[in-house]
């Protein structure tokens, strides 16, 4: 097959074009190249995808399968303009963050989404559900429904994942903060998590786009307490020491942050987005994604979280855990 991957420099789109190679495909990769080169046997076309003329160099010729992980709608429109008469079949990744009910647990593909973005361009993360409903409104009314893919990811994590948030609690398990070996963690044991393998994802990505796979599927791990996720960590990190459990109020007083970011605990979620990381993926099942042991991409990820001493963008640091603690335990 031949293979254009929108991306296919960065995480994920770095897996996707290694997939793709690994089945045999003839894979462009179509990116700006600041995260870094193609994996080895791709072909790289370098392009700005904000400018108009970014297709120039692929749009003459035909692809059996264009797979897309754009955010912003800007790029995905210009992308379907370009090449969508050009393409037998299109993969589009999107996101669970596209519906609008955030609380209840096991919604499927029918469930309502959130407006799309009015614009071309994502300013904040705040829209980024709404920027992806607009991307897949483009994939779905230019490529068509039967020629299209719209993947629905629950959270990706594994090797290689700069957020920090499925490497978060098993670096910290495995590097306490302090020497008493306490590690905070949120009052959260029934939150829901669906960890997808960063690996499974894009091999069931190549695979759809070979068999022409259509629809809209929502694409994520097996279901975990948030309780049970922990356990897997503690069991693949060896960790003997102790949880010290803050409740949510603690938490926002003291300017923890839930899910992400800076000073945040990764994973948890408040009662208001618990069903943010909870839906009904036995679609995606139908459709063949197979996943992983959780085991197997803790401990893959942990082993990468201790090779890569890079910063991430989830979790706490040492200094303000042991601060935390001691405000906690007085």
């Amino acid at each position: 097959m031949r293979t254009l991957v929108l991306g296919g420099t960065a995480w994920l789109g770095r897996h996707i074009v290694s997939a793709a190679i690994d089945a045999g495909h003839e894979v462009t990769a179509l990116a700006r190249g600041e995260a870094g080169a193609a994996p080895v046997g791709a072909r790289f076309v370098a392009a700005d995808r904000d400018r108009e003329d970014a297709f120039d160099d692929v749009r003459a010729q035909s692809w059996d399968a264009v797979i897309d992980v754009s955010r912003q709608p800007g790029q995905v429109r210009r992308a379907v303009a370009a090449l969508a008469s050009r393409t037998g079949h299109c993969v589009y990744v999107s996101s669970s963050s596209v519906y609008s009910d955030s609380t209840t647990i096991g919604d499927d593909e029918e469930a309502a989404l959130l407006p799309p973005l009015d614009g071309d361009v994502m300013q904040t993360m705040e829209d980024y559900g709404s920027a992806k409903v607009s991307c897949e409104h483009f994939v779905l009314d230019v490529v068509g429904e039967s020629r299209s893919l719209v993947a629905r990811s629950s959270l990706i994590g594994g090797p290689g994942d700069w957020s920090g948030r499925s490497g978060y609690w098993p670096r910290r398990f495995a590097r306490p903060s302090n020497p008493e070996r306490r590690v905070l963690i949120p009052d959260a044991p029934d939150v829901p998590v669906q960890l997808l393998d960063v690996r499974d994802l894009a091999a069931w990505l190549v695979r759809a786009a070979e068999r022409g796979t259509a629809g809209i599927a929502n694409a994520g791990g097996p279901t975990h307490t948030f309780a049970e996720h922990l356990e897997a960590v503690r069991a693949v990190t060896g960790f003997d020491g102790s949880w010290e459990v803050a409740g949510e109020d603690w938490l926002a007083e003291h300017g923890v942050e839930p899910w992400m970011g800076p000073r945040s605990l990764p994973l948890w979620l408040p009662a208001e987005s618990i069903a943010l990381n909870a839906h009904d993926v036995s679609r995606g099942a139908l459709l063949g994604l197979r996943t992983r042991p959780l085991s197997e991409t803790l401990a893959d990820t942990l082993a990468w979280e201790l090779e890569d001493p890079g910063e991430r963008r989830a979790g706490l640091c040492d200094d303000d855990e042991r601060e935390l603690l001691a405000a906690l335990l007085g």
